[in-house]
């Protein structure tokens, strides 16, 4: 086997690969040679404090900003430096920290809104026949179904929770049938109770094969539904790990909490009553 076909082997299973991809802002930078890959059918966490560079990351990887090094590929295809329109036709969707949603609008013609975007020519089309007007009509009804908000479909979402106006949001991504799904903070300003709600939408994700990268700062979520988790701390890829495990790196520990396991401040003496108390015990 040639180098190439061990390369397009390996590469086979990976749904979006990030090489190198690098931004600055003037002397600022802001993504620093990030490089990690998404393999299809999981859902990979990305985590980091504050300012680590987040959202930029995402806004090369979905077009809004071009990097200056790197690539970006969907699929095995290249996409950098393609507009925001073009990746979104090459099979990203993404929701955004801020909904983004037709409030006057009921719930079905805003998940309707996603099947523009489904049909992957540039072409517009002004008229369709009626098996693609049927399988349109479908497709949104089976994700309404599957996002639980059949009881709400011709509710306008400006009447609906916050909790389901993020499930709407969901099913509309989703009704592009993206190859990628990025979720960047869905449960943002959410109760315990609809954090919860939201993580088993997420989790049911991996059962319809959706591949997703998910941005989050609940870090309990993360750790409950991810398969791995990508840290990212002032622009760099600092740490790679499944969800159990990545906690107990020393580079995620310290962005976290400043601290290393070799640095931990020492527990403080026993008050004397308490070095009494253990001595009689033995």
């Amino acid at each position: 086997m040639s180098g190439r076909d061990m390369e397009a082997q390996a590469g086979a299973g990976r749904q979006l690969e990030v090489d190198n991809l690098s931004r600055h802002f003037g002397g600022v930078v802001a993504v620093k040679d990030v490089t990690f890959a998404v393999d299809k059918g999981s859902i990979t966490g990305l985590i980091g404090p504050n300012g680590a560079g987040k959202t930029t990351l995402l806004n090369l990887i979905t077009g809004y900003l071009r990097p200056h090094s790197g690539h970006v590929r969907i699929g095995g295809k290249d996409l950098t430096g393609r507009r925001p329109h073009a990746v979104a036709r090459a099979g990203v969707a993404r929701t955004y920290q801020n909904l983004l949603l037709l409030e006057d609008e009921d719930v079905i013609e805003n998940v309707r809104i996603g099947r523009h975007l489904a049909d992957r020519s540039m072409a517009v089309i002004p008229w369709r026949s009626r098996e693609s007007r049927d399988r349109e009509r479908q497709v949104i009804l089976d994700l309404i179904e599957e996002l639980e908000l059949a009881d709400v479909a011709t509710s306008p979402v400006a009447s609906l929770p916050y909790g389901l106006r993020r499930r709407v949001e969901i099913a509309r991504a989703l009704a592009t049938e993206p190859s990628v799904l990025i979720l960047d903070e869905p449960t943002a300003g959410m109760t315990r109770e609809e954090s919860d709600d939201i993580a088993s939408v997420v989790a049911g994700l991996r059962e319809r094969g959706s591949t997703v990268l998910l941005v989050e700062h609940n870090v309990r979520l993360v750790t409950q539904i991810c398969d791995e988790v990508l840290v990212l701390n002032w622009g760099e890829l600092i740490g790679r790990e499944s969800a159990d495990k990545v906690w107990d790196l020393d580079a995620v520990k310290t962005a976290y909490l400043g601290v290393t396991a070799h640095d931990e401040p020492e527990a403080p003496p026993a008050p004397e009553a308490e070095r009494t108390s253990n001595a009689e015990r033995l």
